[in-house]
């Protein structure tokens, strides 16, 4: 992004925005859980675009309020950062009041000392229900708006539903309106496309009921498209794949039948998925380029978490043979897959229908990588180890239901899709080992007591056991 491509905002002296908030973000920015670079220092900010979504002192949102919401793309500069890659870009909405209601004390960002908000009191706006509606009302009617573009597909939106902020999730913030509609925001943006825009609608244009379909979205428009937010249906009543299955070990259920059906429901997304996009093959240039970034994994993770080395050699040859196989001659079939496929991107209705949600793959991964054709044995690996996961949360861990519910899966997915995953061990292996890798190495930087749960299936990957 070109650091001048800011849109003017609307008030005195836009040049002074960024320098007067700078003080207030160093000290608020690093503390949010969807901040990418914890533990380095941020040296600078620089401002990308600011748009006054609503000016300061506008009367639309109620007399005698004086809120406002500012809507910025803010690079923060770290020194962690590759030279040869540009600093991380964040989405801010700032709401601006005279004074903060004490209701709302917990979303403070500060005060500004001075600039175009001095006097003011700047805030995180999603929590204010005002502002939040506001996002809403401009994404039932499409259009420009300095910097940002609305847009929607052909359903009609309901106006007036209440919103409130989901606590849940770490790397964005959703909004849910009523029981209608969630609307995610994307705090970390990448150029170009978000695939939890892109592949919903390849799959409604499909006609795959297996996602909600966006009902409307907005973008960046200078100095170059990227995706912001996405709205869909809220399935109201739905249960998450996670707390339904640690519920059945708490209460010693079985959950093969559960299982079977996200089997199958994965396999009709990929159906639905390479009917939609490109479904090139791996030859043997990318099966050893697939194989090679694996080994550059392990060996990245290795020097950073002492516990693997042991099991190094066990685990790499896991990647060797499917690296062989290509040498072999050996092709593999690609196609756009969910990219982080685990029970808590599951939602089960009241009905039994199985949903997929969060296709944004994993956010750390830079977009490019996130929207490249991979094996669909990808997102069964990554539910695999799902299983394996619910089942070493549970005391005592359950060995054999994790087993059937694998079981289960691959059954469903063979069922839906004729094709049994279990057909190319090879690469499921080494996709599975992969997961692990990745699990061992930000179980030790953020949770270390879940560390025993990855390391016991490197253990048994290493030594080569199902």
């Amino acid at each position: 992004m070109s650091e001048a491509a800011s849109t003017r905002v609307a008030m005195a002296d836009s040049t002074a925005l960024l320098p007067s908030l700078a003080p207030l973000l160093h000290e608020w920015l690093p503390r949010q859980r969807w901040f990418a670079g914890k533990g380095q220092p941020i040296t600078a900010f620089s401002l990308v675009s600011a748009t006054e979504v609503l000016p300061v002192d506008s009367p639309s949102v109620g007399a005698g309020t004086g809120a406002g919401l500012l809507h910025l793309l803010v690079r923060a500069h770290q020194p962690s950062a590759p030279a040869q890659w540009p600093a991380d870009c964040y989405q801010l909405l700032l709401g601006v009041r005279a004074t903060l209601p004490s209701r709302s004390a917990a979303a403070i960002i500060g005060r500004p000392a001075d600039g175009p908000l001095a006097g003011h009191t700047v805030y995180e706006g999603l929590h204010d229900p005002r502002l939040a509606a506001l996002l809403l009302e401009r994404l039932r009617t499409p259009g420009r708006l300095g910097a940002l573009r609305f847009d929607r597909g052909g359903a009609a939106i309901a106006a007036g539903a209440a919103p409130r902020v989901l606590d849940t999730e770490q790397s964005n913030t959703s909004l849910v309106y009523g029981d209608a509609y969630i609307l995610k925001i994307f705090r970390r943006v990448f150029p170009g496309t978000n695939p939890d825009l892109e592949l919903p609608l390849a799959l409604a244009r499909e006609g795959c009921g297996r996602v909600p379909a966006p009902v409307a979205w907005f973008e960046a428009t200078v100095p170059e498209p990227l995706t912001l937010g996405v709205l869909q249906p809220f399935l109201r009543g739905a249960e998450d794949g996670w707390q339904l299955a640690l519920r059945a070990l708490a209460r010693g259920h079985d959950f093969t039948v559960e299982a079977q059906a996200l089997g199958r429901a994965t396999a009709e997304v990929h159906t639905a998925l390479a009917a939609a996009l490109p479904t090139p093959a791996l030859h043997r240039a990318q099966t050893a380029h697939l194989a090679g970034a694996m080994v550059r994994r392990l060996e990245a993770a290795a020097r950073a978490v002492p516990a693997l080395l042991p099991y190094v050699p066990g685990l790499r040859a896991a990647f060797d043979a499917v690296a062989s196989l290509g040498d072999r001659g050996r092709d593999w079939a690609a196609q756009r897959v969910h990219g982080d496929l685990h029970l808590g991107q599951t939602l089960r209705a009241t009905d039994g229908f199985w949903s997929l949600i969060d296709f944004e793959g994993e956010p750390a991964k830079p977009l490019t990588e996130r929207r490249r054709p991979q094996p669909p044995v990808r997102d069964v690996a990554g539910m695999l180890r799902s299983f394996d996961y619910a089942a070493r949360s549970h005391r005592p861990w359950n060995a054999a239901w994790a087993a059937r519910c694998r079981t289960a899966f691959c059954e469903g997915y063979a069922a839906a899709s004729g094709m049994d995953p279990r057909s190319e061990p090879e690469l499921l292996r080494a996709h599975e080992t992969d997961k692990a890798v990745y699990e061992v190495l930000y179980e030790a930087r953020h949770r270390p007591d879940w560390l025993p749960v990855p390391m016991a299936a490197i253990r048994r990957l290493a030594a080569g056991s199902d």
